[in-house]
C-alpha cells in the first residue's frame, strides 16, 4: 500500500492504536516547522485525546509559534486537555514569546481560569511587560487583577508602571503595598551581598557565601531579577553566591545569564556554579557551551552531570558520539552520567525508527 503522507500521520497523535499513535511521535519529533504548522491547525478542531497528546507534542518540539494556539485552548476545554495544555505551556516557559504571554493575561479576566493562568505567568518571562499594560486598562476589575498578581510575582521590572499605578485611586494600595515589598526585597538582598563582599580572610569566605546561599535562596523567584544583577559584581564571592542561588531557584530568566558566566567569568569557582546551575534549571540552550567545557578539568563533571539533567533528550542527540567516548571514561562520574545519557537516547532512538513503523503500516494496513 502507498506510504501515508506526513499530512495524514500527523492527525494520529491521539489514535487509539499505539502502532499509529508512536508512529505520529516519532513523525512529529522529526519532521520540524512544517509538522508543528500542520499540529497547530489540527489541534484547533481535534478530538480531547488529540489535543492532549498534540499539546505535550509541541512542548517537545519547543516552537514559540506554538504558545498562542496553546493559551487558546485553555478556554472552553474539558479539564484534562487543559491540564496538558498548562503543563505544557509550562515546559515551554524559557522560549514563550510577549505575545503568548499577552494572550494569557486576556485569560485572567476568566474567573475559572485565573488560579491557572496566574500560576503560568509566574514562569513565564515574557509576562511582566502585557501585564504592566494590563495597569492602564479601562476595566478596573482588569487593573485590579493585574496589580494583585504582579503582587505576587514581585517581580522588580513592574516597579516603574506601578509608580505610575499610584496615580488609580483603584489601585494605589496596591501598588504601594508591592513597592513596599519590592523595596524590602532588594534591601534584603543588598545586605546580605555587602555582608559577604565585605569578608576579607580568604578561609572564611566559602563560609560566608555558603551562608548568603542559605539566607537568599527562600526568597525564591522575587530575587531573580537582582541576582541576575549581581552576577555582573566585581567581587568573585559574590559572583559565586548569585550563580548558586539562581541555579537552586531554577527559573528560566537566569540561563542566559548563567550561560554569560559560564563563557566569559575569569573565575573558575563562577564557571562551576554556572554549570551546575544550568544543570538544575535543565534548558536545553547551553547544551552546545556545556559540550565545549567537558574538555576543561575543573569543569569536566559538573559539565557531563548537568548535560545528564538537560530535559529535551533529542537536544544531546548530535552530541551521541561524545557520549559513546566518555562512556569509558576513567572518572566514575563522567562515566555513569555519560551512560545514562546514552541510554535515554537509545530509547528516544527507539521511538524514531521509521522503518519500524512502515514495516507496522504495511502489517496492519
Amino acid at each position: 500500500m502507498p506510504r501515508e503522507t506526513v499530512e495524514v500521520i500527523v492527525t494520529e497523535l491521539g489514535h487509539e492504536e499505539d502502532w499509529r499513535r508512536m508512529r505520529a511521535t516519532a513523525t512529529c519529533l522529526k519532521g520540524g516547522p512544517k509538522v508543528v504548522d500542520l499540529i497547530i491547525k489540527e489541534i484547533q478542531t481535534g478530538s480531547p485525546s488529540y489535543k492532549i497528546e498534540a499539546a505535550r507534542m509541541l512542548a517537545r518540539i519547543r516552537d514559540p509559534r506554538a504558545g498562542v494556539p496553546l493559551v487558546k485552548l485553555l478556554a472552553g476545554e474539558e479539564e484534562g486537555v487543559r491540564e496538558a495544555v498548562a503543563a505544557s505551556l509550562e515546559q515551554m516557559a524559557g522560549i514563550l514569546d510577549e505575545p503568548t504571554a499577552a494572550a494569557l493575561v486576556e485569560l485572567l479576566k476568566e474567573e475559572a481560569l485565573r488560579p491557572q493562568v496566574t500560576a503560568l505567568l509566574g514562569v513565564i518571562p515574557t509576562s511582566i511587560e502585557p501585564l504592566t499594560r494590563m495597569l492602564k486598562d479601562p476595566d478596573e476589575e482588569a487593573r485590579i487583577k493585574a496589580s494583585e498578581i504582579l503582587d505576587h510575582l514581585l517581580d522588580p521590572r513592574s516597579a516603574d508602571a506601578l509608580v505610575d499605578a499610584m496615580g488609580d485611586p483603584s489601585i494605589r494600595d496596591m501598588a504601594v503595598q508591592t513597592l513596599k515589598k519590592l523595596g524590602a526585597i532588594r534591601d534584603r538582598i543588598d545586605q546580605v551581598m555587602n555582608q559577604l563582599s565585605s569578608v576579607e580572610e580568604s578561609e572564611l569566605r566559602e563560609g560566608a557565601r555558603q551562608e548568603a546561599v542559605i539566607s537568599l535562596h527562600p526568597i525564591g523567584r522575587p530575587a531573580v531579577e537582582i541576582l541576575i544583577e549581581y552576577l555582573e559584581d566585581d567581587d568573585w564571592v559574590v559572583r559565586e553566591a548569585a550563580a548558586d542561588v539562581l541555579g537552586k531557584i531554577g527559573d528560566v530568566r537566569a540561563v542566559e545569564p548563567l550561560i554569560a558566566r559560564l563563557r566569559k567569568d575569569p573565575d573558575t569557582g563562577v564557571k562551576e556554579l554556572a554549570a551546575k546551575g544550568l544543570g538544575l534549571i535543565g534548558d536545553s540552550r547551553p547544551v552546545d557551551l556545556l559540550i565545549d567545557m567537558i574538555p576543561i578539568k575543573p569543569l569536566r563533571v559538573l559539565a557531563v552531570e548537568a548535560l545528564e539533567k538537560i530535559k529535551d533528550i533529542e537536544a544531546l542527540r548530535p552530541h551521541a558520539e561524545v557520549f559513546k567516548r566518555l562512556k569509558n571514561d576513567r572518572d566514575g562520574l563522567v562515566s555513569y552520567n555519560s551512560g545514562v545519557i546514552i541510554d535515554k537516547l537509545e530509547a528516544a532512538a527507539a521511538q524514531l525508527d521509521e522503518e519500524f513503523w512502515l514495516a507496522k503500516e504495511n502489517v496492519n494496513g
